[in-house]
């Protein structure tokens, strides 16, 4: 059984992958994540090491090993799943779940995790739109691109973010934008790629590129013309 650190350090190892798109993590990248010190993270890079579930070369960085990564994602499971069951079935906002859901994910309960999942109607995807891997790793995809690649006229609906930052999802609580809403383009502006939406009827928004940007969505008509 897994350590809590241990399930940290799997965790933030296999995401600085994702973000970054690549298979490895440097020392400094996982201290960053992490809010550690560099000697502090190379200590338990050691054990992880012996313990084989990563790979660790200064000059080819983090690499988690099958057996790591096979672990990494049952981590990320059981924490979208009890994102997914504090959302849905205690009624928690979705910038509120990260932060409990980081804490309950230490409960080592296979028959537990079942049961929240079965309870949460066996979601393929949590409630910032990330996709919950199933027992055996498989990862469900769709596909997703973010708002600022959108043209003027453009319908789409919200399949995701980005970022899940509190601040970040507070601000788009705060405007009544959340998942699967469908959103209009009314606007790109040129000057600085600030969107326009129009949502749930009367609802109007300015996006900045940057919030425009961790917005992911999809179109809902076929030829569209956005970029993907």
């Amino acid at each position: 059984m897994l350590k809590t650190s241990d399930e940290k350090y799997l965790k933030a190892i296999y995401s600085i992958s994702l973000t970054e798109n690549k298979s490895k993590a440097t020392i400094s990248e996982l201290a960053y994540y992490l809010d550690l010190k560099p000697p502090t993270v190379l200590e338990r890079l050691k054990i992880l090491q012996e313990e084989k579930l990563i790979t660790y070369k200064k000059t080819n960085g983090i690499l988690l090993t099958k057996s790591g990564h096979k672990e990494a994602l049952n981590v990320i499971r059981k924490h979208r799943i009890w994102e997914t069951f504090l959302h849905k079935v205690c009624k928690f906002g979705w910038n509120e779940v990260h932060e409990l859901a980081e804490q309950l994910q230490n409960v080592n309960s296979e028959k537990l995790i079942d049961r929240i999942y079965t309870l949460s109607g066996e979601p393929q995807f949590d409630p910032h739109g990330d996709p919950i891997p199933d027992k055996t790793g498989k990862i469900p995809l769709r596909q997703r691109r973010p708002l600022l690649k959108s043209i003027e006229g453009c319908r789409c609906t919200i399949l995701g973010v980005d970022e899940d930052s509190t601040d970040f999802l507070n601000y788009l609580t705060d405007l009544k934008i959340g998942l699967n809403d469908k959103l209009i383009v009314e606007k790109v502006f040129a000057f600085d790629g600030s969107v326009k939406v129009r949502y749930k009827q009367n609802e109007q928004a300015v996006l900045s590129s940057k919030v425009a940007e961790k917005i992911l969505v999809t179109c809902t008509r076929v030829g569209c013309g956005c970029k993907s």
